[in-house]
């Protein structure tokens, strides 16, 4: 398929998805951040960025609530970068 009628994700977006997957393990979402050095750049911030919003939105509509805390520390966090 050809990229018409498809959007691509930011570069970094995967890594940013396990990244905040794992944050619930600060030890875990260290190495994450360690063994994806995208997540370092301007790339990988907007790849964040994007990311970041999206998971809140699920929160407020009652998904990922055990991650609510560390997404609103990560979404503060970025707004100080």
């Amino acid at each position: 398929m050809t990229g018409r009628g498809r959007r691509r994700a930011p570069e970094g977006f995967d890594s940013a998805t396990l990244y905040a997957y794992t944050l619930l393990q600060k030890n875990v979402a260290a190495r994450v951040r360690d063994a994806f050095p995208v997540l370092g750049r301007t790339a990988g911030f907007a790849a964040e960025a994007t990311l970041c919003p999206q998971l809140l939105q699920k929160v407020a509509r009652g998904g990922n609530l055990t991650l609510e805390d560390q997404l609103r520390n990560w979404s503060e966090e970025l707004r100080s970068r």
